[in-house]
């Protein structure tokens, strides 16, 4: 029986969409799932579970979305092309699907050179524009790739992602329109430091009326002290942090930068929540999941809408 995915209920009765992100570890440890997922849950309509995140092995976004479901919460089970050819993700979606796991995000997947294995091989069967396709033509069509019939498709909610920081800075729009073509019924974004370039990436979406075919969910990331601010600004890649928020996070002692970064982090919010087409926020607190009730309670997006 098909249960529509919460988070897309939310969207589609137009109220803002809120998720949060969940760290898989790297260990045979339920409890730290359910640790970190207790912290999220009554705060957000869904959770992103991470697949081998930074190209680090780590329990599978499968297993520990397997758990969120348990804890009766709702999963964004992330799947990456990296690591599986096109017979074990639709093997994986069809099993998914089967727990009540109804919502997911398609990705390519970091590469393997960024993490712990860097000797292994990728796989990249699909890119993540295919895979999306692929999901979308297993929920629509009922069939798999191959052409062969389903027997109760899975009707999947379908992310994908997109970085409006990216260089080049013009094509990121037009690789958006690629992925909404492809099925995807909403995006969430790289984390947003820049606001003024994220509103010329949405005026450059609504131009073309994209904004009106998939529910765009802005992604933010509270930093937790200085150092997490300029590693951000100099070390990874796609990620645009204002020189002006670096020094902002320099000014407090080094015990208050925390509280400054949430501080930034609800502003962000606040300026995203008044961008026409911004239809959800994504909360990617990383290892810091306790500073997401407070985020979201700032930002007068508590309660959540019971739907």
């Amino acid at each position: 029986m098909y249960t529509e995915s919460v988070l897309e209920k939310v969207m589609r009765a137009g109220h803002i969409g809120v998720t949060g992100e969940c760290g898989p570890p790297r260990g045979a440890m339920p409890e730290v799932v359910k640790e970190k997922a207790s912290l999220l849950k009554g705060y957000v309509d869904a959770v992103n579970v991470t697949d081998n995140q930074t190209a680090m092995v780590r329990m599978s976004s499968f297993a520990a979305s397997m758990f969120l479901r348990q804890m009766d919460m709702h999963p964004v089970m992330q799947m990456v092309s990296r690591d599986r050819n096109r017979l074990a993700m639709q093997a994986d979606i069809i099993g998914a699907y089967s727990h009540g796991i109804n919502t997911m995000l398609c990705l390519s997947g970091d590469h393997m050179k960024f993490g712990d294995h860097p000797m292994a091989t990728g796989v990249f069967d699909l890119d993540s524009v295919q895979a999306i396709q692929m999901v979308r033509k297993m929920r629509d069509e009922g069939k798999f790739q191959g052409g062969a019939d389903i027997k109760n498709p899975p009707k999947m909610f379908i992310g994908a992602a997109a970085n409006p920081f990216a260089d080049p800075f013009e094509l990121r729009v037009a690789r958006l329109a690629k992925k909404v073509k492809a099925g995807a019924d909403f995006i969430q974004t790289q984390c947003i430091f820049n606001v003024d370039k994220f509103e010329l990436w949405m005026k450059g979406v609504r131009e073309r009326g994209l904004h009106k075919e998939v529910f765009i969910m802005a992604g933010v990331t509270p930093m937790k002290s200085v150092g997490a601010a300029r590693y951000m600004r100099n070390k990874v890649p796609g990620m645009d942090v204002p020189a002006e928020l670096v020094d902002r996070m320099a000014k407090p002692p080094k015990e208050k930068q925390a509280q400054e970064g949430i501080d930034i982090c609800v502003e962000t919010i606040k300026r995203l929540l008044d961008i026409e087409g911004v239809s959800g926020i994504h909360i990617m607190a990383i290892e810091w999941e306790s500073a997401v009730p407070e985020i979201v309670e700032r930002s007068g997006l508590y309660p959540r809408p019971k739907l």
